[in-house]
């Protein structure tokens, strides 16, 4: 898949909104670089929601976008195109 990305590998980082994300996997079908997986959502992160994100999540079948391969993302935007709830976003990766 010819895609028009803007940085190299690992400069960027996609980063999921656990509170906006509805587990649809629009990431994972968009993303030529693999780096998105749905699964449950962590305890953890489950945890640090607000109520009513919690809800939504639990209403969504505990369902979220992780990046288990972010060092591949070469920033070219189309899981931020694609997610219809708008919970990623690049952010530059810290050193």
């Amino acid at each position: 898949m010819a895609v028009d990305c803007k940085a190299d590998a690992g400069v960027f980082v996609p980063v999921v909104d656990h509170g906006k994300c509805e587990g649809k996997n629009d990431c994972v079908r968009v993303c030529p670089y693999d780096v998105f997986e749905v699964t449950r959502i962590r305890d953890a992160d489950f945890k640090n929601l607000a109520l009513l994100s919690r809800f939504k999540v639990a209403v969504h079948g505990m369902k979220t976008a992780y990046t288990p391969r972010s060092e591949q993302c070469q920033a070219c935007g189309m899981c931020v195109a694609a997610c219809p709830e708008k919970a990623i976003t690049l952010s530059r990766r810290s050193s």
